[in-house]
């Protein structure tokens, strides 16, 4: 997956749109319908992070396309260029099925939330936001977390409604 998802990259840079993927090409396990994020770095600089919460195509497939949406389309960067190629690492999230997570109050909702293995979903009417597990590493509280998830979905830090629905997800993750 890793080299596929390098592959897209480059075929980017080349040909201006992600690679075609057969995913009949790949073994079974690759095939099957998964949602994955391509996380870009170089250094220790993010570079691009590009998704799907919910699987919609082949896992290889999905990996591709979201490699070239990271390189290409993550509006917070420009697009990469040639020289950036070399200095690219790769990481690729593979998640699984979102599930609800039921609470009676914020409070409650942070003493469930699994520091560390939780990725969250927050919807409140037309806002939705997420972050990986990986974002732990830099938000280790679980109080914290949240209240960053609510702002990048474009909520005040301190909101709160009985309106709100959490998922949870976890990621199997690798990368170069």
């Amino acid at each position: 997956m890793l080299e596929t998802a390098r592959r897209s990259v480059r075929h980017g840079l080349e040909e201006g749109r992600p690679l075609a993927v057969d995913h009949s090409r790949y073994p079974e396990s690759l095939q099957v319908k998964r949602a994955t994020f391509v996380t870009l770095h170089i250094g220790d600089r993010l570079r691009g992070c590009i998704g799907t919460l919910e699987a919609v195509r082949p896992l290889v497939e999905d990996t591709a396309c979201n490699a070239y949406a990271a390189a290409f389309s993550d509006p917070r960067f420009p697009p990469l260029n040639k020289s950036e190629f070399d200095s690219l690492q790769i990481e690729i999230s593979v998640l699984s099925p979102p599930k609800p997570v039921a609470f009676s109050s914020e409070a409650d909702l942070i003493r469930q939330i699994r520091s560390g293995v939780d990725g969250l979903i927050l919807e409140e009417r037309s806002y939705r936001g997420t972050f990986l597990p990986s974002v732990w590493e830099s938000l280790p509280e679980p109080r914290e977390f949240l209240q960053h998830l609510k702002q990048k979905a474009g909520l005040p830090a301190n909101y709160w409604s009985d309106t709100v629905k959490i998922h949870r997800y976890t990621t199997e993750s690798f990368g170069e």
